[in-house]
């Protein structure tokens, strides 16, 4: 069993890296939109209740997958480096896999503010992402969110064997899987 996190800042390109990934692999693709955009039929994600509500269906969905025959999941996340919570969020749903003898991967993505800026507009993310429909919405959360936030590791701060950071400004999304697929022998 093998649980791939891609992670990094918003619109760098997580969810169509994992498309790609999960095309090339057996693994299948749990983007963090897909509980994201269900919760918040009801309740704004940032509410109290969506942000429980997308922890248990994730927690659930992790769980089960990890005891399952599957290969492995990809999952998407958004991680604020500077938050103590988001790195216990990490060792918590890492802990769901290893504790069931599967191995953990990270993958952090990296790219130019104005490429990121680009792609929050791309037709794929909107056609996936509901949420994201409202562009001027996104955008202000995107920028606002590089202001209260690290969204990519310093030199050495990710301190894991199965890591690898990539700059995807310049690569398209089956570029970067196929580094992935080949960096883990995925």
């Amino acid at each position: 069993m093998k649980l791939i996190i891609i992670f990094g800042p918003q619109a760098v390109g997580k969810m169509t890296v994992g498309q790609s990934l999960a095309e090339i692999t057996n693994l299948k693709l749990f983007h963090n939109h897909m509980t994201i955009d269900l919760v918040s039929n009801f309740f704004d994600y940032g509410s109290s209740s969506g942000k429980r509500l997308v922890g248990l269906f994730r927690q659930e969905i992790f769980e089960e997958v990890a005891k399952s025959d599957l290969e492995g999941l990809i999952f998407t996340f958004v991680w604020a480096l500077d938050l103590a919570e988001d790195w216990e969020y990490v060792k918590k749903i890492s802990s769901i896999f290893e504790n069931n003898n599967g191995t953990v991967y990270l993958v952090e993505l990296e790219a130019g503010l104005e490429e990121r800026l680009n792609r929050n507009k791309s037709d794929n993310r909107l056609l996936h992402k509901p949420t994201k429909r409202d562009i001027a919405r996104s955008e202000h959360d995107l920028l606002e969110t590089i202001k209260h936030h690290r969204l990519n590791s310093h030199p050495n701060e990710i301190q894991s064997d199965n890591y690898v950071k990539i700059n995807n400004t310049n690569l398209t999304p089956i570029d970067v899987a196929t580094i992935i697929r080949d960096t883990f022998k995925l």
